[in-house]
């Protein structure tokens, strides 16, 4: 049975709240659908790098969120297993937003694709990720026991 909208959101703000280098990256979630979601950042000092631009790790990470989340939509696991994410211009201050959207969902990958854009609209990045399907409680068992 395919979860509603709510059901979706309800999922992804629980998962969201676990996710600590987001939260400390000041990372918001927009939106989120089966299948698509929008993250914004708001540009602060500790976003910027050496030249008073945004960072490339910062459009990273909202970029990694925003596709993941788009994968995480089917109510399944996943982590990043490869991206290519391609810079095309840079802003200093405001805001930016990652649209992403599934392009294909396999057994056990999900090939998604982001944009990202400035306060006006225009193309600062884009990319693709894929993600690799995980089991939960193994997941789970990992972080209870990092050793093993």
């Amino acid at each position: 049975m395919e979860e509603s909208t709510e059901q979706i959101r309800q999922n992804t703000e629980q998962r969201m709240r676990k996710n600590a280098f987001m939260l400390h990256n000041h990372i918001e979630l927009e939106s989120v659908d089966k299948d698509r979601a929008v993250f914004k950042l708001d540009i602060r000092p500790e976003s910027c790098n050496p030249y008073g631009m945004i960072h490339g790790g910062a459009i990273y990470t909202l970029a990694d969120n925003a596709t993941g989340t788009a994968a995480h939509s089917d109510g399944r696991y996943y982590v990043t297993q490869t991206s290519a994410l391609h810079f095309l211009r840079n802003q200093s201050r405001g805001t930016v937003r990652a649209t992403a959207w599934v392009r294909h969902r396999g057994k056990s990958t999900v090939l998604t694709a982001v944009d990202i854009t400035g306060e006006d609209g225009k193309l600062l990045a884009t990319g693709e990720f894929t993600f690799f399907c995980v089991d939960k409680a193994l997941m789970d068992q990992k972080v209870a026991n990092p050793e093993k």
